[in-house]
């Protein structure tokens, strides 16, 4: 039993000691998505495409994909969803993969970087770390060029693309001990500086939708593998009875 304890502490300390040494992150919300709601996932990709697949790209979806998984038709998608063209001005196709048109040599000349492809993110970095990070943005002017920070990723090198939405923050610090005699400032609040076009509960339900429809983009077939294990669990389960009572059958006389 001892060991026993010895193990579990062992595993749980690295992760105190990270909340404790300056890992302590604002927002820290978590959030549900519900597979179901195909009209938060539709909106989300209402804003994807408007927003973030001008750098970056979803380059293991097609836009015809999307469209039949979330009930779009094939004209509302051109219409709604399809805003590229090719190198020669002629309009994305339906068929194509979501890919960004910006070069891979603009995008190091304008960020320093290439844009990471969004098709896993939600998968690696999890929907409740998307939906903070996309909350957290805030005006720092000690970061030159770019004038903002992240309460979720400090430093970032994305400027706040949906700063329109939410409008402009600043946070609300308060001193805290971090557990080694030090003392440092953690974000534990925001307050607006200059207002979007959207309310509080509008940007979070706007990110939550767009997160939605991030979750769905790194597996789209998540619904579906769901619902087959569901039936394999319960044929499994009729077959061991019926597999139980076939053998009382064969063994009931055999003493």
């Amino acid at each position: 039993m001892r060991k026993i304890l010895i193990i579990v502490t062992g595993l749980l300390l690295p992760s105190l000691v990270w909340g404790a040494g300056g890992g302590y992150t604002f927002p820290n919300d978590e959030i549900e998505i519900d597979w179901n709601d195909k009209a938060a996932m539709q909106n989300g990709a209402r804003t994807f495409v408007n927003y973030c697949l001008s750098c970056h790209s979803a380059a293991y979806s097609r836009f015809n994909r999307v469209g039949e998984d979330l009930g779009i038709s094939d004209e509302l998608v051109r219409e709604n969803l399809i805003f590229t063209t090719d190198v020669n001005g002629h309009k994305t196709k339906i068929g194509e993969l979501m890919k960004t048109t910006m070069t891979p040599e603009y995008a190091e000349m304008a960020f320093g970087t290439v844009p990471p492809d969004l098709s896993l993110v939600a998968r690696s970095r999890g929907v409740n770390w998307l939906y903070n990070y996309l909350r957290g943005f805030y005006v720092d002017e000690s970061r030159i060029g770019l004038g903002i920070n992240n309460g979720v990723f400090s430093n970032v090198g994305m400027p706040h693309v949906l700063a329109d939405l939410q409008g402009l923050q600043i946070p609300k610090y308060r001193i805290q001990d971090d557990g080694q005699g030090n003392e440092q400032e953690i974000i534990v609040g925001f307050e607006i500086v200059k207002a979007g076009t959207m309310n509080k509960s509008d940007y979070d339900k706007t990110v939550h939708d767009l997160v939605a429809f991030l979750d769905y983009l790194a597996e789209p077939y998540k619904q579906t593998r769901k619902n087959v294990g569901t039936g394999v669990i319960i044929f499994l389960f009729v077959f061991l009875i019926l597999a139980y009572a076939l053998k009382r059958e064969y063994w009931k006389d055999v003493h």
